[in-house]
């Protein structure tokens, strides 16, 4: 490979590698950056003589980045994101947010109970930004913050990595769904009627929760008659059913409300968990990623 001078190479070849590499797709990221797929190709031809690699080769998928390109990735959007937080930094004041996005990494719990708020909170206070949620939890969440795969994330903790901050949002509990058609009038979920309902467990593994762990110490167990990865899947699975999901009390009342389940208390005494926002401590002077974890704050303390 010769030897290259940035005074030689046109900085907005950046831009077209984040959006290949964020799109997997030529005519998806052209229609990102609003230019030609020719254009994009171009582009490409000359990014690949910069790095004197393939970087996006096809596939039965689209265009999947090679190792070369995804060890630049994070150096890239980096750079690419010191140059809109400059331009922010003059003006902060100005709506700058055309054209930026935000990667929040949370579970589809917390999506359910505070993503609708977010929404509504960023849009008051970054008109034009793009939030993109994706799915975390603590186990992962500190390495995918760590290789810029998300600029934010909201978890139950893991956010013990050295270079990482983190703000402890609340305390959260556990409570119970149930079809009300499954309920005598009057009827009461005590812990003998729970552990005697059918159980469907909303977990990574499929195997083992929280709950089991709280029944065990009691030396009683369940039924799980169904498992799945997804919280919004709930609504389907309970209906018509005889069976009790019991998860965080956030996503059970976000759901309750929009799917006419019940809400009821969980019959069995089970740990309480911190609700934790974490984020890059290198982030802390980009404008827009702070004005994101304000209105992350805002929207849990409105709950």
């Amino acid at each position: 490979m010769k030897t290259m001078n940035i005074a030689d190479v046109d900085l907005n070849l950046l831009k077209v590698f984040e959006a290949l590499h964020e799109e997997s797709s030529a005519s998806r990221a052209a229609l990102r950056l609003g230019v030609t797929q020719s254009a994009v190709s171009a582009a490409l031809r000359r990014l690949r003589e910069v790095y004197g690699d393939q970087l996006f080769v096809r596939t039965g998928r689209g265009l999947a980045p090679t190792l070369q390109a995804d060890q630049l990735k994070p150096v890239v959007v980096d750079a690419l994101n010191k140059c809109r937080q400059s331009l922010a930094m003059v003006d902060p004041s100005a709506e700058n947010y055309d054209g930026r996005s935000v990667i929040v990494g949370l579970s589809d719990d917390f999506e359910i109970a505070y993503g609708r708020r977010l929404m509504d909170e960023v849009a008051r206070r970054a008109p034009k930004l793009r939030l993109i949620f994706r799915q975390t939890h603590s186990q992962i969440v500190a390495q995918a913050l760590m290789d810029r795969s998300l600029d934010l994330a909201i978890t139950a903790g893991g956010f013990a990595e050295r270079l990482l901050s983190r703000q402890v949002l609340g305390e959260g509990g556990y409570a119970c769904l149930v079809d009300p058609a499954s309920l005598m009038e009057g009827q009461v979920l005590s812990l003998e009627t729970f552990v005697a309902r059918e159980h469907i467990l909303v977990s990574s593994g499929g195997f083992i929760g929280i709950t089991d762990e709280g029944l065990a110490a009691l030396g009683l167990s369940r039924r799980v008659c169904a498992a799945t990865t997804h919280f919004a899947a709930l609504p389907f699975l309970l209906k018509g059913s005889q069976a009790v999901a019991t998860i965080p009390t956030h996503a059970a009342q976000s759901i309750a409300a929009l799917s006419g389940l019940m809400l009821l208390p969980c019959p069995l005494a089970l740990p309480r968990y911190p609700i934790e926002l974490g984020w890059r401590t290198s982030t802390q002077l980009d404008p827009i990623v702070l004005k994101v974890r304000e209105a992350i704050v805002a929207s849990v303390a409105s709950s």
